[in-house]
């Protein structure tokens, strides 16, 4: 028993911070930043909470839908930067828009969004759910080191969303794994005050090691891509779009020259909101859903690769 995406819907902070304001206070520059990276600005929240990001972007969801939030009967939210360590996000967008069906919260890094999804199938599949709100919320800004011009000018924050319903054939393939690597992207946890442990723990910001991501990511797309459309038993080259997560321009270019594939199929929207981790995917479908690109039979590649090193890759058809 698969299920059909009713509707999806996004949101961004209000604050746009370009590349130039970035060099008053770091080492670096438009041009330095925009040619290893192809992001112009990104998106930061500064009056926004990312409660309000996940419900914003959910509310869009549910009026694309059209269905009432009263008609959900489970809500799974991905993300690692949640307002609050508990309780889940998804608890507080369900709060906010007045339900009581069961919700949580899925943490995947960057490929959060396609685990999600995965789990929600499998709530719809074994018939406990026939409308699930799928819900990807990152304030990735709160996990920098502002002063290091290598990490801090990649990330930014926002939500994306998109409400499922119990029927048709989705997903045609499916490929989740993980490559354990814990090091090479990591924020380690709270750092707390117990006074039993010996040393103190390391300072809760964001690490990684940039050309270890950069081949990982690179890998993951076209193993992902081929695996997907192998077990689809479709050509690569029939796929209409690919919604790739926005890492790194550099690391979808050179994905898409390994796959061979048009690059008017692949989705771009890093130059404007930088890296937002799970949500990165679920933005980019809405932005496609909204600018009336996507037809009924339309088949789509989602690929989310992150920290973990977790990778989800989902083949689905558009109706």
């Amino acid at each position: 028993m698969g299920f059909t995406i009713l509707g999806t819907g996004s949101a961004l902070p209000e604050r746009s911070v370009s590349n130039d304001e970035l060099s008053e206070f770091l080492d670096t520059s438009d041009e330095w930043i925009f040619t290893r990276t192809g992001i112009k600005s990104r998106h930061v929240c500064t009056n926004e909470s990312l409660d309000d990001l996940a419900v914003a972007a959910s509310e869009r969801a549910l009026q694309a839908s059209g269905i009432d939030a009263g008609q959900l009967d489970l809500i799974v939210c991905s993300t690692t930067t949640g307002d609050h360590l508990v309780p889940a996000e998804a608890c507080a967008v369900a709060e906010r828009l007045g339900v009581t069906c069961p919700a949580f919260d899925v943490s995947a890094a960057c490929a959060g969004f396609v685990f999600a999804l995965d789990v929600s199938e499998g709530y719809i599949a074994r018939g406990r759910a026939r409308h699930v709100l799928v819900v990807a919320a990152e304030q990735m800004t709160r996990a920098l080191d502002w002063t290091d011009r290598a990490t801090c000018v990649l990330f930014g924050d926002g939500a994306g969303a998109a409400v499922i319903e119990v029927g048709g054939e989705n997903p045609l393939a499916v490929e989740l794994s993980t490559a354990p690597d814990v090091e090479t992207l990591r924020v380690p946890g709270l750092a707390g005050t117990s006074p039993f442990k010996a040393s103190a723990d390391r300072e809760s910001v964001l690490s990684m090691n940039g050309r270890r991501v950069f081949k990982f990511g690179v890998n993951a797309i076209c193993d992902t891509v081929n695996k997907l459309a192998s077990d689809a038993r479709i050509a690569v080259e029939d796929i209409d779009h690919f919604v790739f997560h926005q890492a790194n321009e550099r690391i979808l270019s050179q994905a898409v020259k390994r796959l061979g594939v048009p690059d008017d199929r692949v989705v771009r929207t890093l130059r404007e909101t930088g890296n937002i981790s799970s949500a990165c995917i679920p933005l980019a479908l809405d932005r496609l859903a909204r600018a009336g690109a996507l037809n009924t039979g339309d088949t789509i590649a989602l690929v989310g690769f992150g920290a973990g090193l977790d990778i989800g890759g989902y083949l689905l058809r558009w109706k």
